[in-house]
């Protein structure tokens, strides 16, 4: 069975083939937006992906090496997300289900990123530090959901990264600056640690680095390895917590920032210390994509489980605990 994802939740607007018969992605084509100075504007991402759709389509078939009627299934990512961009996905999603007379699909973004782990590495029942730009959270299936142990109280670790990289006039995305600049430091300047039993707080560091950063009196380098240093360690504080409440030793990184070298390392540390493993995917499969969407879909759909057009529309608020896990 073949089955054709969308990714289109915030900047990136993806579109992969995966083959369920031997667990092969076919393709996973990404178009992403960037900007060299200040943020997003959502209408601007949209008309990105408007402008990607049929280059991204084209070249997603064309490396799967098959045709449009060869599809067997259409899945796309329904939220959370912003919806002037998952709008994009899910009209896409609707027209190519209706074209080709194939099922739908609605998929959570934030379950795909542990669904692409378990799919595509050996883990069996793991943690997931799931860190990308609006969402933080750690995860673990538990009684036919996936359940969230501990969250961010107020910014997602990306955003939080994308913000203190544009006061710093680096641009966007920022995480990769971040960590580009921080690999030229080794000094630490004391920043505020926030964790609260098994949740994270970056609201108060983020005002605290703009009052820094104002001041003048201290280096881009210094800063943004501080910055690694503390925040990744709220992370891998959680994390553990996580781990040691639910008696499980696996832990899966996912999200774009769980592609920082620094962030995995201290994973790895942790969980050998605890006598577990962290596994790691390829960063094409960390950032939002849409070999994830598909391989997700496919789980559902071998469950039984699909999306009539009249309920295809978008769920930006969707949680990741809304969903009923059907397919484990």
């Amino acid at each position: 069975m073949l089955c054709l994802g969308i990714e289109s939740t915030a900047h990136t607007f993806g579109i992969s083939i995966v083959n369920a018969k031997g667990k092969k992605v076919l393709s996973n084509i990404i178009s992403a937006y960037k900007t060299k100075t200040g943020g997003i504007v959502p209408s601007r991402v949209a008309d990105h992906h408007v402008e990607a759709v049929k280059p991204v389509l084209r070249r997603a078939l064309d490396q799967a090496r098959i045709k449009p009627d060869e599809i067997d299934l259409v899945a796309f990512s329904q939220g959370p997300g912003i919806g002037h961009t998952l709008r994009i996905g899910a009209g896409l999603g609707r027209s190519l289900a209706i074209l080709l007379g194939k099922p739908l699909i609605g998929v959570n973004h934030c379950i795909a990123h542990l669904e692409v782990g378990r799919f595509l590495t050996k883990a069996d029942d793991p943690v997931l530090l799931y860190v990308s730009g609006a969402n933080t959270q750690v995860i673990a299936y538990e009684a036919g959901r996936y359940r969230v142990f501990g969250e961010t109280l107020d910014l997602g670790v990306g955003n939080f990264l994308d913000s203190f990289a544009r006061q710093l006039g680096l641009g966007f995305p920022g995480g990769p600056k971040v960590e580009a600049f921080a690999r030229k430091s080794t000094k630490y300047i004391k920043l505020p640690y926030s964790v609260k039993g098994m949740d994270i707080s970056l609201g108060g560091l983020d005002t605290n680095l703009k009052q820094k950063i104002k001041s003048g009196k201290y280096s881009k380098s210094d800063l943004c390895f501080s910055v690694q240093e503390t925040v990744f360690a709220m992370l891998v504080e959680v994390a553990e917590r996580a781990m040691a409440h639910t008696g499980k030793n696996e832990l899966l990184l996912g999200g774009g920032v769980a592609c920082n070298k620094r962030l995995q390392e201290m994973c790895r540390v942790m969980t050998k210390e605890r006598g577990g493993k962290t596994f790691i995917l390829p960063n094409e499969f960390l950032v939002d994509n849409a070999a994830m969407i598909a391989i997700t879909g496919l789980e559902m759909y071998k469950a039984g489980m699909s999306t009539n057009l009249k309920d295809a529309g978008i769920k930006p608020y969707e949680r990741t605990d809304d969903v009923n896990v059907k397919w484990r």
